[in-house]
């Protein structure tokens, strides 16, 4: 892997492997006490955020790497139902590489799974309910259907609400979680849900991989949703190369 900004020590050596611990020092989260929503996103190089429904297609053994990196060090992974569906999400793990870290950050084991869905159209029975090392969270609005609410909970999920019809709010669901403890947010999307993120004005931070493949066809792109009134800003902070494949970081400016 090759670090081809910032410009640094690691840059002029060329290619080597990186470990575990030097990945997390590169995307370790901003100090302080303020939320901060960071989100993880591939897209092919005509702009497709997946292939057939999926991101796996795009992804490689480095974005994988790194895509488990970004879980080791958050607080909180917040992904949209649909997300849920399509690429079978299952509970978080500890991974004994990041366990010192995380100890020493005041981190539990392993990252909350936090689903935003307005419907609750969701399986309760899936192992990302029934067997989560810790409870995973259900982001929802006041109006959620009564009977759905109760069967999150009936499952062991705990349901917060963040949005006074049926939908969520972006801005309050930032804020909800902050207030769990859970600052270090981290969102693999789908797109509609980033879409959101990034109309509210809440998005921090982008942890874009641009796959060096071609899809063509009618694929989404990683953010999707109305378009803001003026295009959001943002700066790059980093970028990683491997077998083709851009790993970039931008912060909103």
């Amino acid at each position: 892997m090759r670090q081809l900004f910032p410009v640094t020590d690691m840059t002029a050596s060329g290619d080597q492997e990186w470990s575990l611990d030097a990945l997390a020092d590169a995307y370790t989260y901003p100090e302080g006490d303020d939320p901060w929503l960071r989100a993880n996103m591939v897209s092919s190089l005509d702009g497709a955020g997946q292939h057939e429904g999926r991101s796996q297609p795009l992804s490689s053994e480095t974005d994988m790497r790194i895509f488990g990196v970004l879980r080791g060090l958050a607080d909180v992974v917040v992904v949209g139902a649909e997300t849920v569906r399509l690429e079978g999400y299952r509970p978080a793990r500890a991974r004994e590489a990041f366990a010192a870290r995380r100890a020493a950050a005041g981190q539990g084991p392993a990252p909350v799974i936090a689903v935003v869905s307005a419907s609750l159209n969701l399986d309760f029975q899936l192992p990302l309910f029934t067997e989560p090392l810790v409870p995973t969270l259900v982001l929802t609005g006041a109006a959620a259907p009564p009977d759905r609410i109760e069967a999150a909970r009936a499952a062991g999920a705990v349901v917060l609400t963040a949005g006074d019809g049926p939908g969520v709010e972006p801005a309050r669901a930032v804020a909800a979680l902050a207030e769990r403890g859970l600052r270090r947010q981290l969102t693999e999307g789908g797109p509609r849900l980033l879409g959101q993120f990034v109309a509210a004005g809440v998005l921090d931070e982008l942890c874009l991989t641009v796959s060096p493949t071609m899809t063509a066809g009618g694929a989404q792109r990683i953010a999707g949703g109305p378009p803001v009134a003026v295009p959001t800003r943002f700066q790059v902070a980093s970028v990683l190369e491997q077998d083709g494949f851009l790993f970039t970081r931008y912060r909103r400016i």
